[in-house]
């Protein structure tokens, strides 16, 4: 394990290190867009498994592109789709607006909520304003989208951004169904700083089980991964669902070796992680299911809807599949 400080060219350092002297088995979970943007290509060329990246980026999903690549969780683009679907479903005149982070993971965003409209995305989406992550507010980018007349808003970003543009809605007066991105969708980076009053009804979608949601108190997987953590990371933050998030992907890729038995090749490794059926986690929302196959290197593609009621997140509504 090699910390590269999140910077790209730290990362082709290190992961050069870790394939050349080491000579690892695979690269797994490494975090971020632009850092694993940065090895994909290098990885790729010297066919070593690099596994369940930590990112929503679709290219960690381009099979045919990168075929020793493979995400984990919902992208981007499929994220955007579930929440079309469900607008084209139950409110099909909505006038939507978008605010999006200017790079690769806002673009799929966008390009998701496109693809998901489908034929009535000129209709439905009215007005898209961009940010840059180095933007020190977004009031302006609201201030205009607002004029488009929108009555729905997707705040697409981080956590920052998503707790300014939340706080500014509320501000001017503007009322719209809101939607957060996955990434966006903390209490305590976003909604709290937002103000929790002023977040009320916003809608986000999930895969993971939320240890701060009381819906979960008693359920067994979610009591599996809090001895878990008693046991082997006492010091970890129980609410932080990136803890859960990396206990899932862990026990994703325990699977995988698993299934290689004793044949612990770079490629076996590869035909395994593409092979996997109806892996159910005991930390996935109940009825979300892992499947891999060599041409779908999207693990995880479903979600179920979740609404702020101004404490926590409440689940509603069935699992949705882009």
């Amino acid at each position: 394990s090699l910390d590269d400080g999140y910077s790209p060219p730290r990362t082709v350092e290190q992961v050069r290190k870790l394939v050349e002297q080491e000579q690892v088995l695979a690269i797994f979970s490494s975090f971020g867009t632009p850092t694993n943007t940065a090895i994909v290509k290098y990885l790729n060329l010297n066919k070593v498994p690099h596994l369940f990246v930590t990112s929503g980026a679709a290219e960690f999903a381009d099979s045919k592109t990168y075929p020793w690549t493979m995400g984990w969780r919902v992208n981007y683009v499929s994220e955007a789709k579930v929440y079309a679907k469900y607008l084209r479903q139950t409110r099909p005149n909505v006038k939507i607006a978008a605010l999006y982070q200017h790079d690769d993971s806002g673009r799929d965003y966008v390009r998701g909520l496109r693809e998901g409209l489908g034929d009535r995305a000129d209709k439905m989406l009215v007005a898209t304003a961009s940010f840059e992550v180095t933007d020190p507010t977004v009031d302006s980018q609201i201030v205009t989208l607002k004029a488009s007349g929108a009555d729905t808003l997707f705040i697409l970003g981080s956590a920052k951004p998503a707790a300014q543009a939340i706080r500014k809605v509320w501000d001017l007066g503007w009322r719209p169904l809101q939607f957060v991105s996955n990434t966006a969708a903390s209490v305590a980076t976003v909604m709290k700083p937002a103000g929790l009053e002023k977040s009320v009804g916003i809608i986000s979608g999930a895969f993971l089980k939320d240890p701060t949601d009381s819906h979960w108190q008693n359920d067994p997987g979610l009591k599996e991964w809090l001895d878990f953590m008693k046991k082997y990371y006492p010091e970890g933050d129980v609410t932080d669902l990136y803890n859960v998030y990396a206990y899932a992907t862990a026990q994703t890729m325990v699977q995988v070796l698993k299934q290689c038995g004793d044949d612990l090749s770079r490629e076996n490794v590869m035909r395994q992680a593409a092979n996997l059926k109806d892996l159910e986690l005991p930390i996935l929302i109940p009825g979300i299911r892992i499947n891999t196959g060599p041409q779908d290197h999207s693990p995880v593609e479903q979600m179920q809807l979740q609404r702020f009621d101004g404490k926590q997140w409440a689940l509603f509504g069935d699992i949705i599949t882009p």
